[in-house]
C-alpha cells in the first residue's frame, strides 16, 4: 500500500515553485531605490528589473518587475526573500552559491542558506532553463557591482 498522505518532495518543489509564480513575493516598483538593473534572456524573451535600496553595505529592501516563465520569476521572488537587511558580502555568496547548484552542484543544492531557492535544483538537469533561473541573480550580481561603482569593469 502507497502512503499518499505526504506527497513526494519533487511535487512539494513544484508547488512552492507554482506559489512563488503566481503569488510573487517583493514584486512591485520601489521608490526610494538606489540602484536599477533590467536583465533580458534574449533566447526565451524573460526579463526582470531588479530594484535595490542599499544602505551602509545591506540591502535594506528589494523588488522586481518582471515577465516570463514560472522558472524565471519564481527565482527572482525567492531570491528576493533571502535578500531583505542582508549584507552585500552575503548576497554575493548567495548568487555564487544559487550558480554553482545551478550547474549541477550537489553540495550547494544541500545548502540550507539557500532556502526555497533549493527547490530549483532540478533545473540543473536541463540546460535551456538554467539561463532563467539564473536571470534575477545575474541582475543582482550586475547591481552589486553598481553600487560598488564597478559598472565600468562590468562594461568592459
Amino acid at each position: 500500500m502507497i502512503d499518499r498522505s505526504t506527497p513526494p518532495l519533487k511535487s512539494l518543489y513544484q508547488q512552492l515553485i507554482l506559489d512563488h509564480y503566481r503569488k510573487p513575493r517583493n514584486r512591485g516598483e520601489l521608490d526610494d531605490r538606489t540602484v536599477e538593473v533590467l536583465m533580458r534572456n534574449p533566447t526565451c524573451g524573460d526579463e526582470i528589473t531588479l530594484q535595490l535600496k542599499v544602505e551602509d553595505e545591506r540591502i535594506a529592501d528589494v523588488k522586481f518587475l518582471g515577465d516570463g516563465c514560472s522558472i524565471s520569476q519564481a527565482s527572482v521572488s525567492m531570491m528576493t526573500t533571502l535578500l531583505k537587511g542582508e549584507s552585500l558580502d552575503k548576497a554575493h555568496k548567495l548568487a555564487t552559491r544559487f550558480t554553482k547548484m545551478m550547474h549541477g552542484d550537489e553540495e550547494a543544492a544541500r545548502d540550507p542558506d539557500l532556502g526555497n531557492l533549493r527547490s530549483l535544483a532540478g533545473v540543473a538537469k536541463f540546460p535551456v532553463r538554467i539561463k532563467c533561473a539564473l536571470l534575477g541573480f545575474d541582475a543582482l550580481q550586475e547591481a552589486m557591482k553598481k553600487t560598488r561603482g564597478e559598472e565600468e569593469d562590468a562594461e568592459g
